[in-house]
């Protein structure tokens, strides 16, 4: 299993951004942000039709199981996958070794402009994701747990 990818309020804001960009400059149907365990991070675009909690871990095991036929090959890892459907073409990458993005369009795009704007993508999101991880590092950013007290512990187990 993928380590848990910590994540503060203001590079999740500039993921999303990313993700808002992203969608509308390839001319996207959805775009989303996963981590390798299949958990949602971020996401732009016609979303509500989909199920995202669904489609987030098939995802991360279609990049885990190529990432095994990749290890068989003798490959360090597939950077990229492409599905084409009927009607809707998947693009998916691993952006810093640490995410999946997922671009989902139709014919109002195509696979070179998806390409494209995906590569520009990747290159701010391993910026966003190397400022979190040097954060998390540092422990610069109080715990969530950090303002609860002992008695706030002990006032919850006596009621």
């Amino acid at each position: 299993m993928a380590q848990q990818l910590v994540m503060y309020e203001e590079e999740l804001n500039q993921i999303t951004t990313i993700c808002e960009i992203l969608h509308r400059d390839s001319n996207a149907r959805a775009v989303l942000v996963i981590d390798k365990n299949g958990q949602a991070v971020a996401q732009a675009g016609e979303v509500e039709q989909l199920d995202v909690t669904s489609l987030s871990s098939l995802t991360a095991g279609n990049v885990a199981a190529t990432g095994a036929i990749a290890q068989l090959l003798a490959e360090k890892e597939f950077a990229g996958q492409f599905h084409e459907g009927e009607k809707t073409n998947v693009h998916i990458s691993i952006v810093g070794q640490r995410v999946i993005l997922v671009v989902l369009f139709d014919e109002r795009s195509s696979l070179g402009l998806v390409r494209l704007r995906v590569r520009k993508a990747a290159v701010e999101l391993t910026n966003v994701l190397d400022l979190l991880a040097k954060k998390a590092a540092s422990g610069t950013q109080p715990s969530v747990f950090s303002e609860i007290t002992d008695d706030d512990i002990d006032n919850l187990f006596n009621d």
